[in-house]
């Protein structure tokens, strides 16, 4: 009877293991992005963006930012897209897009965002006037991705860049 009772207790804890485990992988596949999403960006602003913010942090003596128009910018358009449609500026689920990124070896991911601005060169002033943005702006970041999107809802730009190294 002893015997049995360990073959059971043991298959449960086996069945147990595989379905934690099973939930981890899960988890972990939840940062998966769309790579198309990178299409809808608009990249003309985008790349007028990266040489206002590139241009100011050569004045800054800091190293000069590299795009990414795969994963971060993916992950910055659908933050883009989900502001859109909860027509608010926010940061939710920047976990989300930070554990992507960390997933495929960033150390450390940052993000600004914006709404309602009509050129590259007012918002990165906005930002850059802005204490906190511009904290983001000079760090010790490699990389940046862009979601720069026009919303058809109210005909205003909404912006995320996320910055990483």
């Amino acid at each position: 009877m002893l015997v049995i009772n360990k073959k059971i207790s043991n298959l449960f804890l086996m069945v147990f293991i595989l379905l934690v485990s099973c939930s981890t992988d899960e988890i972990n596949n939840s940062s998966d992005i769309d790579l198309s999403l990178v299409n809808e960006n608009n990249w003309i602003m985008s790349n007028n963006i990266l040489n206002y913010i590139n241009d100011y942090r050569l004045q800054n003596d800091l190293n000069l930012l590299i795009k990414d128009s795969s994963y971060a910018t993916a992950y910055a358009v659908s933050h883009s897209k989900y502001m859109i449609e909860t027509q608010s500026v926010n940061h939710n689920n920047f976990f989300v897009r930070s554990n992507g990124l960390k997933n495929r070896g960033a150390i450390k991911v940052s993000e600004n965002v914006a709404y309602g601005y009509t050129s590259a060169q007012s918002v990165v002033n906005a930002w850059l006037n802005s204490q906190e943005h511009k904290e983001i702006i000079e760090g010790d970041f490699t990389n940046i991705g862009f979601g720069v999107i026009k919303s058809e809802l109210n005909n205003k730009y909404y912006f995320t860049t996320i910055y990483y190294k």
